[in-house]
């Protein structure tokens, strides 16, 4: 008979040696990460034990607007994020960045959790909580990489921009390489782990669903699920948010507005 074996907190406790591994490969190495890592850590323990105590709690209640609420401040966290890997202070990127991953995140766990699990109601915390989760981590990541490289690469190369404007060409034409190299550099980690999954490894929610016991092939079905909602909102929300962000690069007249650092 399957059961999950549970985790004693000295257990838990004993896992931080993986934790004194990375702070002494850090600090032998002169890396400059033992802030990070120590910081990371504490935010994990606090941050995943909060939420535990909030899943247990919705999972009681079943509340819609509940649901709709954790959601929201999930995707707020996920763009202060993103705000903070972006360090960008001339362009106003922000709420047409919150506004379309909330909107894209959204929809993406109401159609998996309605439509292709099935589950009724659509808003039960279990499942559109986690789809929800992982669509908001994988394009979070992605989104901040690919605003990163749009950012860089038309400071980096304004001139050659200017050029093409110079010669007749719209920002769109001017910009193509740059942001279709952009959009490019986000979606690359999604479609890597496309290609390793289930030869290179076994992703957490697979891992988590057998370990607590699932069918072996059940869980495959629930990580392919995954694997595909990740790649088609990370691409849906990467192109929305650089055509929005790209347009905000320039000026009334095509200028370019990014001035070097």
């Amino acid at each position: 008979m399957n059961r999950i074996v549970d985790i004693s907190t000295a257990q838990l406790l004993l896992a931080l040696l993986f934790i004194l591994i990375a702070q002494a490969s850090s600090f032998i190495y002169h890396l400059g990460l033992n802030r990070d890592i120590t910081i990371g850590t504490i935010r994990t323990f606090s941050q995943l034990f909060l939420m535990g105590y909030v899943l247990t709690f919705i999972l009681k209640s079943s509340s819609l607007w509940l649901v709709i609420s954790v959601f929201v401040v999930m995707v707020v966290s996920a763009l202060f994020i993103v705000k903070g890997r972006v360090k960008e202070t001339q362009i106003a990127y922000i709420i047409p960045t919150f506004l379309t991953m909330f909107i894209s995140y959204f929809a993406t766990a109401l159609f998996v959790s309605g439509l292709i699990v099935g589950i009724t109601p659509w808003w039960d915390p279990r499942y559109f909580i986690p789809a929800g989760g992982m669509v908001i981590g994988n394009s979070m990541s992605a989104l901040a990489i690919a605003l990163e490289r749009l950012f860089r690469d038309l400071r980096e190369e304004r001139e050659l921009v200017e050029m093409k404007l110079a010669l007749g060409a719209d920002y769109r034409e001017a910009s193509d390489d740059i942001f279709r190299k952009a959009i490019r550099a986000g979606m690359i980690p999604s479609i890597n782990a496309m290609m390793g999954v289930g030869l290179v490894f076994i992703p957490g929610m697979m891992s988590g669903q057998i370990l607590a016991g699932t069918d072996p092939l059940i869980a495959i079905r629930y990580q392919i699920v995954v694997m595909l909602m990740l790649v088609g909102s990370t691409a849906v929300t990467s192109v929305v948010v650089m055509l929005i962000v790209r347009r905000r690069c320039f000026g009334s007249g095509e200028e370019v507005l990014l001035t070097p650092r």
